[in-house]
């Protein structure tokens, strides 16, 4: 759940000063085995970092932000309000990483990797504007990046404005990578590669696309002959591009490593997302969680899909509780705790990228290919990443080439019918970003109501919608004390003046 709520204004020009201001104290005390420049590299890591690296406080906000798209539930160590659909107030935190973007271009200005900083610049706006904006409607966007001029209280762009300026910036950055030099400081596997650098670009970019799917007859937006061009491009993502995201390591751990068993015993895989691995007789079931200590207790092997039991995570806390006690319930694959390094963070992938077409193709926007070779290249991608993981983990249930190659039958053989074909892709990318991107999964079920979350009126807390699932984050707070103007214009002209977790924003309606 979303918990920092410093003030645009003030954040951005105190990170604007740390990266140009210098005191008298700071001339005289120097130390000489530091650097004393910044280059465009040191502060290109920091700005990918920014966007890429996992940005909650500890290892119970990781569990958080997988229990709002109802992955699992935590028992026994304190109520998840995620779990049980109450989301708070959002953040314009990331924003702050604007004036690191202005440094770093400033720093590179006339250098031979120029075009490759300014790819990333308008990459990281694009990304950053973009989550913001998804999460909570309307956001500042034209004057987002002004403290430095005396502008602390910006305005509220509207919302589809926002989203024409994120594409805008998107097709900015395909044509800087396009023309860029191999750039240092990406701690991101491309290692400073424009070409893979512009192939996640695009591949984002059909990702936003996708995510307006509702307002695909908007002419504004001209959604369709946007894809389209890009497709036409031929320069997304392939299969030996890798994925865009970051690797763990001793330095940069897992967020459940090393955790004492404090996180992942309590941590219990959802009804949802063990009845679906079923259903297609997924091996990625054994690779993510354990057995019921219930079920192989009364003799059932931890190769047996029936020892797997996932739990309903809307039943009241106690109940879940007690369910826990009895070892009922599979929790989270030991590995999350045991290694520093189980499975690399996967932000932007290959497979994301052809389920997303295998969508469009079925939706009719593209004509290239067929819907069933991009959904099945998009599962088979999806299972081969599994294979670096330690096989020691998957319960004798191994994934391998023959496994991938046989995948298809039954329950995850391609469908006939269009809705069927859309449920598939869909959960599909449910199951894609279990542990990954967790809030894509929840912006989906926004646009599509798939795959259904369950909902418990008895125990929801979310107040106003008992029944529901929320649909947004309320704004930081600290506007109301530092921009109470241009908040409320917002909130009138989207939310009929009222900041609450159910109103429907642009995009929504």
């Amino acid at each position: 759940m979303k918990n920092k709520t410093n003030s645009l204004g003030i954040a951005a020009l105190f990170i604007l000063t740390l990266l140009t201001g210098c005191s008298k104290f700071d001339d005289i005390n120097v130390n000489p085995n530091t650097t004393t420049q910044v280059s465009a590299s040191l502060i290109c890591t920091n700005v990918v970092l920014q966007i890429a690296k996992f940005g909650g406080s500890d290892s119970k906000s990781f569990i958080s932000e997988n229990a709002l798209p109802k992955y699992v539930g935590y028992a026994n160590e304190g109520q998840l309000d995620a779990q049980y659909n109450n989301l708070g107030n959002g953040s314009f935190g990331l924003m702050t990483i604007l004036p690191n973007i202005d440094k770093m271009l400033e720093y590179a200005a006339g250098s031979t990797m120029e075009n490759s900083y300014k790819g990333l610049a308008s990459f990281a706006r694009a990304f950053t504007f973009y989550k913001l904006s998804m999460e909570m409607g309307d956001i500042p966007y034209s004057d987002a990046d002004k403290a430095a001029a005396g502008s602390y209280r910006p305005q509220y762009d509207k919302q589809e404005d926002v989203f024409k300026a994120v594409l805008d910036e998107l097709n900015a950055a395909d044509g800087y990578f396009a023309n860029g030099q191999t750039f240092t400081g990406d701690p991101t596997p491309y290692n400073g590669d424009p070409a893979k650098w512009r192939r996640a670009t695009n591949a984002f970019a059909l990702k936003v696309l996708m995510s307006l799917s509702n307002k695909v007859d908007d002419n504004a937006l001209d959604i369709k002959n946007r894809f389209v061009a890009i497709v036409n491009k031929g320069y997304l993502l392939e299969s030996g591009t890798g994925y865009w995201g970051l690797q763990y390591s001793v330095q940069n751990k897992h967020p459940l490593s090393s955790t004492n068993d404090m996180f992942t015993s309590r941590t219990l895989l959802s009804s949802l997302t063990i009845d679906n691995l079923k259903k297609f007789n997924d091996r990625r079931m054994y690779y993510i969680s354990e057995p019921s200590l219930k079920q192989t207790g009364a003799g059932k092997t931890a190769n047996d899909p029936s020892a797997y039991v996932g739990l309903d995570v809307s039943v009241a806390y106690d109940t879940m509780n007690a369910g826990h006690s009895r070892n009922e319930y599979s929790v989270i694959n030991k590995r999350y705790l045991e290694e520093v390094a189980t499975e690399p963070r996967r932000l932007l992938t290959y497979a994301e990228q052809q389920l997303i077409l295998a969508e469009a193709r079925v939706r009719g926007w593209i004509t290239t290919s067929t819907a069933q070779s991009y959904y099945e290249q998009g599962v088979s991608d999806a299972l081969a990443a599994f294979m670096s993981v330690t096989s020691s983990y998957a319960h004798g249930m191994t994934i391998d080439q023959s496994y991938v190659n046989g995948y298809f039958t039954g329950e995850a053989a391609f469908k006939t019918s269009m809705q069927e074909q859309l449920q598939q892709i869909w959960m599909q990318r449910y199951l894609l970003n279990f542990m990954q991107d967790a809030e894509t999964s929840y912006f989906e079920y926004r646009r599509n109501n798939y795959p259904l979350f369950p909902v418990n009126p008895e125990s929801s807390l979310n107040v106003n919608n008992k029944s529901g699932i929320p649909m947004r984050w309320l704004y930081p707070a600290s506007e109301t004390n530092y921009n109470r103007e241009h908040l409320v214009e917002a909130l009138n002209r989207q939310y009929e003046g009222y900041d609450e977790i159910n109103k429907l924003m642009w995009l929504l309606k």
